[in-house]
């Protein structure tokens, strides 16, 4: 007997989801990124900045997966999260990877706000 689940997850809820992810991927590939420039790129802060705001998009994401009725509250905060580690990509280097990594994390802060105001 194989069980079904329900689709419950919106159009909108889909897209914050895959930014979510896509951010979590590109805060570790950037982090990743900065470390392999001997730390030029990444003081304390930037390295926990970049790893809050990755651990912040999987859980968000999670929450949107799964339905939780809470979701608004983690997107609150990823939207936060986000827009902080964009400041700081912008502020420490003007590279490609670091823009790409600011955009991302600007794209995710967006679509976590638009789902943390949906209710």
């Amino acid at each position: 007997m194989t069980a079904t689940v329900p689709t419950v997850i919106s159009d909108e809820m889909r897209r914050c989801i895959d930014n979510c992810l896509s951010c979590h991927a590109v805060c570790e590939a950037t982090l990743s990124y900065c470390l392999a420039h001997d730390g030029a790129h990444a003081d304390r802060n930037g390295v926990l900045l970049l790893l809050d705001c990755a651990e912040i998009c999987r859980t968000s994401a999670g929450f949107l997966l799964r339905g939780s009725s809470l979701h608004p509250e983690t997107c609150r905060a990823c939207a936060t999260i986000c827009a902080a580690c964009a400041d700081w990509c912008e502020s420490v280097s003007r590279d490609a990877v670091m823009k790409q990594c600011a955009t991302t994390c600007r794209e995710c802060a967006q679509s976590c706000t638009e789902m943390a105001n949906m209710h």
